[in-house]
């Protein structure tokens, strides 16, 4: 899971805690945001959670995300975007691969 955190008017925020929770066992992995607002969780799913609900929470904001994937695709990378505009939530599932082709090729730098 990756995405951005801005202010509501477009401004990233810096700083920010953002949590995913895996709702069936409660277990959480956390990130912030750095300078431009950016964060990226790294959560182990195995095949078996597909379909499992997952909450994303930022401050009081939360939101609710399901695990999609294809369990016998073992090779795309699996996730989501979700972007926090102000407490607003908003998935971009489509937006995932060039936004984490961009993050993996800025670390390689």
């Amino acid at each position: 899971m990756l995405g951005y955190v801005t202010d509501g008017h477009g401004h990233a925020r810096a700083g920010e805690r953002v949590e995913l929770v895996r709702d069936r066992t409660r277990f959480s992995y956390v990130a912030e945001t750095d300078a431009d607002g950016f964060y990226v969780i790294v959560a182990r799913l195995g095949d078996e959670s597909a379909g499992e609900p997952l909450s994303l929470r930022l401050g009081a904001a939360v939101t609710r995300v399901t695990a999609a994937f294809d369990p016998t695709n073992h090779t795309d990378e699996r996730g989501t975007r979700v972007d926090f505009d102000g407490v607003r939530a908003v998935e971009r599932a489509a937006a995932f691969r060039a936004t984490l082709a961009k993050f993996v090729g800025a670390a390689a730098r």
